[in-house]
């Protein structure tokens, strides 16, 4: 199996020993952020540093002048990583060690855009907005967007690309300092808190018979049992139906549906008109379960395997959330990448990655990715290293 590493540009810029490491890994391909949204990042072997504060969503490459003058939303720089083009830096690195290098785009995720933006963002049934969350039925971001991904995805050296957070972002969001957890919402509760009601979403949700004023006090009145401490662990698009009722569910993931499947088609066209060439690979980090939303995005796996070349899917866990994940892809042709943490402070196996791996390949995966060879300590690194020469990996 194709196994690939995701990585940050600042991994490598200034690191003469990173890409000889990241090739001793047996890896033959590199994942390399080419837009990232805000984080504080661990570099364990840098020569240099040891932590990265990467204070905004950016770039990592100059924006085009020409392509973005004029507009109200752009792409952020960065000046947190040496250099006027640290992933091209990076990737020229890289590809020196023989690494295929395939960028790495998160769009739908942006708290400065937000931020600056208001307008732009996510409102929920009670008037909260969610500065992390685009909201991508708005003409504008939808815009932003695409151009986003064409632009991010296309860099000079890159032969593919991996789109994460390509549709709908909603309440879930890894943010600094979070209290959110007083309650705890089961993913129902968590599709009610990630619908949207700005005022392009409420006219939207009238295209499929609905009001969004009283669908935004149907919410409301669902979640109330929610705060009560009742109906919080409700599971799967089952509950979301428990919750809200099944008609008025199934019309607000049509509406959603429709608005998901029109940026993943025009990011993905996009990107495929400004690559270089028709080999050049493009993959969407998903979730089979259409109603999800934020950086494995939910979507149908017919469509989007007949949209783009194939998609990353979460495969960290036991046996059981790979079947969940991968079962709904069987049958269907396309790249099919099981992407495994193998960071253990962070929640990964990287000890257990041949079995896992190996399970996912009786499931469907044919290619890996390994999440994530900048954070990972060094003896996170050795297991990843013993394991992939038995998945044909090394």
């Amino acid at each position: 199996m194709k196994a690939s590493a995701f990585l940050y540009p600042w991994d490598v810029v200034g690191d003469p020993g990173a890409a000889s490491r990241l090739a001793g890994l047996g890896v033959q391909q590199v994942t390399l952020a080419s837009a990232y949204h805000s984080t504080r990042a661990l570099t364990p072997r840098h020569p240099g540093s040891r932590i990265v504060t990467a204070e905004h969503a950016a770039v990592l490459y100059p924006p085009g002048a020409a392509r973005w003058a004029g507009r109200g939303l752009r792409p952020y720089g960065q000046s947190w990583v040496a250099g006027e083009d640290p992933w091209a830096e990076a990737a020229e690195t890289l590809a020196g060690a023989g690494l295929e290098v395939h960028s790495w785009v998160v769009l739908a995720h942006n708290s400065r855009m937000g931020g600056e933006h208001p307008e732009t963002s996510v409102v929920n049934a009670y008037g909260d907005r969610y500065p992390w969350a685009p909201c991508i039925a708005q003409p504008a971001v939808h815009a932003y967007l695409v151009d986003l991904a064409a632009e991010a995805a296309a860099r000079p050296g890159a032969s593919g690309t991996e789109l994460e957070s390509c549709g709908w972002y909603g309440f879930a969001h890894l943010h600094a300092h979070d209290k959110v957890s007083g309650v705890a919402l089961g993913d129902a509760a968590q599709y009610l808190m990630s619908l949207c009601f700005c005022a392009d979403c409420r006219a939207g949700y009238g295209s499929v018979g609905l009001d969004g004023e009283e669908l935004r006090g149907a919410v409301r009145r669902a979640l109330e049992p929610v705060w009560a401490g009742s109906g919080s662990g409700e599971q799967g698009w089952g509950g979301v139906e428990k919750l809200l009722g099944e008609g008025l569910a199934d019309a607000t993931l049509r509406w959603r549906t429709k608005v998901a499947r029109g940026l993943a088609e025009a990011a993905v066209a996009a990107v495929r008109g400004a690559a270089p060439g028709p080999g050049f690979q493009v993959l969407l980090h998903a979730d089979p379960a259409s109603y999800r939303t934020g950086a494995n995005v939910g979507t149908d796996p017919a469509h989007i395997l007949s949209t783009a070349d194939g998609v990353v899917l979460p495969c960290t866990g036991g046996d059981a959330a790979r079947e969940a994940v991968l079962g709904p892809f069987a049958g269907l042709s396309g790249v099919l990448a099981a992407n495994f943490n193998v960071v253990s402070g962070m929640g990964g196996s990287p000890g257990t990655l041949e079995r896992d791996a190996a399970h996912a390949a009786s499931l469907g995966a044919n290619e890996l990715r390994l999440y994530h060879a900048g954070l990972a300590s060094g003896p996170d690194l050795e297991a990843v290293t013993a394991a992939l020469p038995a998945l044909g990996g090394g």
